[in-house]
């Protein structure tokens, strides 16, 4: 593979990076009780609690929905960034990455 189209597949590799940063997933659990914003950098970027639906005497409850909302909120992320990226996966081989 030349410069040339190392430098041309790096530039689509960083436009693909650019559009997972403002990609937002959200992810709801406990009947919306949490909800979790991803982007598809898988960085977190909002975790909200409707208090109205929490049981302060089930904060145990709370706990399994943030961790069910997070682990699916991560999954989406991931499976977006792999959809993303597949096209040129191939070629990033080429360029030892």
């Amino acid at each position: 593979m030349s410069k040339f189209d190392q430098a041309k597949m790096l530039m689509k590799v960083r436009k693909v990076q650019k559009e997972l940063q403002r990609e937002v997933i959200k992810v709801e659990s406990g009947d919306g009780a949490v909800a979790v914003e991803i982007n598809g950098e898988m960085k977190i970027k909002n975790v909200s609690i409707d208090a109205s639906a929490i049981d302060l005497d089930d904060i145990g409850q709370l706990e399994n929905w943030v961790q069910e909302a997070t682990r699916e909120a991560i999954t989406q992320s991931q499976k977006l960034a792999a959809e993303k990226m597949q096209p040129m996966m191939g070629a990033l081989g080429n360029l030892g990455l």
